[in-house]
């Protein structure tokens, strides 16, 4: 059960198969598990090594309350900790949702670490959608998080809420993103689910700039946690190439 160092915290992290690396970051309330029980670690262990990430906040890495640990730029370090402890200089990454938004930091913060990049579940010029009656708010999410996907926040105790809305308010954190998403030396894809609010706009911006974009069955959860088989294979066809 690996764990590196990173900035004095223990980040958690699961590894199978080998090859060139492939590291996948999860979205809010998931954890590293998300992708295997998704199917998607091992559509790809076959060929690479797969490395997935607990979010700070989030799975057996630590949860502090100090909302200043959860800014972009020092999360994306804890990805390149990963990264250095599996010894490899580069990583292909794919990060969904919040990890979306992580991934897109260590495009900002660290672009000579990548491969390729996989931007999931993220829009990386508006950030989060908005709310009905405006920007959404860490205690409207949760509820409805709390109605539509109950598994995915039961583990949300007292001890650990404060964590996991410093996680969700560093999401406003979207300065410098459509920049790093677009002058990259890697190559780069976006990934929504098609029921999901961002998938018509982000799909639009891949379009103009150029970009490979991947339309995935499902809302937002779904695509993730339930993705279809041409979802992996897109995911995994996008991998070989690169």
């Amino acid at each position: 059960m690996p764990f590196v160092s990173s900035r004095g915290k223990r980040i958690h992290y699961t590894v199978q198969g080998a090859g060139p690396l492939v590291v996948l970051q999860h979205g809010l309330l998931m954890n590293a598990g998300s992708w295997t029980q998704s199917g998607i670690v091992d559509a790809l262990a076959d060929g690479f090594r797969v490395a997935c990430v607990d979010s700070l906040g989030h799975g057996l890495s630590d949860k502090p309350s100090d909302p200043e640990l959860y800014d972009q730029e020092q999360r994306s370090g804890d990805i390149v900790a990963v990264i250095d402890d599996l010894g490899y200089d580069r990583a292909h990454l794919v990060g969904y949702s919040m990890g979306g938004w992580l991934s897109v930091g260590v495009a900002k913060h660290h672009p000579e670490r990548l491969s390729s990049l996989i931007v999931g579940g993220w829009d990386p010029v508006k950030g989060l959608p908005p709310g009905p009656k405006g920007p959404l708010r860490f205690d409207n999410f949760m509820k409805f998080a709390t109605k539509t996907a109950p598994t995915l926040v039961e583990w949300v105790t007292p001890e650990f809420e404060p964590a996991v809305r410093a996680c969700f308010e560093a999401l406003s954190q979207i300065q410098g993103a459509r920049e790093a998403v677009l002058t990259t030396n890697f190559p780069v894809m976006f990934w929504q689910g098609r029921d999901d609010p961002c998938h018509d706009p982000v799909q639009a911006f891949a379009g103009a700039n150029g970009r490979s974009f991947l339309s995935s069955a499902g809302d937002h959860v779904a695509a993730v946690l339930r993705p279809d088989a041409a979802t992996i294979k897109g995911i995994r066809s996008f991998l070989d190439v690169v």
